[in-house]
């Protein structure tokens, strides 16, 4: 009996790990608008990794790489919320750009968006009693610039000080007052609202 109750237990606690989806590898309704100007309405999949998007339609699935994408938008069904991708010129080397796929998360002066993957850590015994790996989806921030200009951002608090130098006093100020995080998402967008609201 203690080896059925110890099995379950076991199942359960791994629940997580078994049958894991994240957005990227589901299909989901929307839209994307191509280079040409035209829509393109059906079931989306998106690969930031590769920067590519799939697109489902009259049973045919058509390829798109960040070349041929301007624009996309889909119903997340593990979030239950829209999402918004843009193709933005991304620099590589001094002189060279080539257009990435990013998530809009905050659309103002100062924009923020984002990059997702899915990485791999381990478990420890402290997090579960099965030892070994297991995958999460993580975020790679970036602030756009009216100008165009895409910053990386890599989630300290003198780093996002620095971006928003004009108006640091205040972000400091308003990051302590409300314990926010700089590396979160939610917060990083609470922040970002707050310094475009100025």
């Amino acid at each position: 009996m203690r080896l059925i109750f110890g099995f379950l237990f076991i199942l359960f606690s791994a629940g997580p790990l078994i049958g894991q989806y994240f957005p990227s590898e589901m299909w989901h309704e929307g839209y994307l608008v191509i280079s040409s100007g035209d829509t393109l309405k059906g079931k989306i999949k998106y690969n930031l990794y590769n920067d590519a998007v799939q697109l489902e339609r009259y049973n045919r699935i058509q390829a798109f790489s960040s070349r041929n994408v301007t624009f996309f938008e889909i119903f997340d069904l593990v979030t239950e919320n829209y999402r918004q991708f843009y193709s933005i010129p991304y620099k590589v080397n001094m002189d060279y750009k080539v257009p990435r796929l990013f998530e809009m998360l905050y659309l103002g002066e100062l924009s923020l968006v984002a990059r997702e993957m899915i990485v791999q850590e381990a478990i420890s015994a402290t997090m579960s009693p099965l030892y070994g790996t297991r995958q999460r989806l993580s975020h790679k921030f970036f602030f756009v610039y009216k100008d165009g200009r895409v910053s990386n951002y890599e989630g300290k608090k003198n780093e996002l000080l620095f971006i928003m130098r004009d108006k640091s006093k205040d972000i400091k100020n308003y990051i302590k007052k409300n314990k926010l995080r700089t590396d979160r998402l939610q917060d990083l967008v609470r922040i970002t609202a707050f310094y475009d609201s100025f």
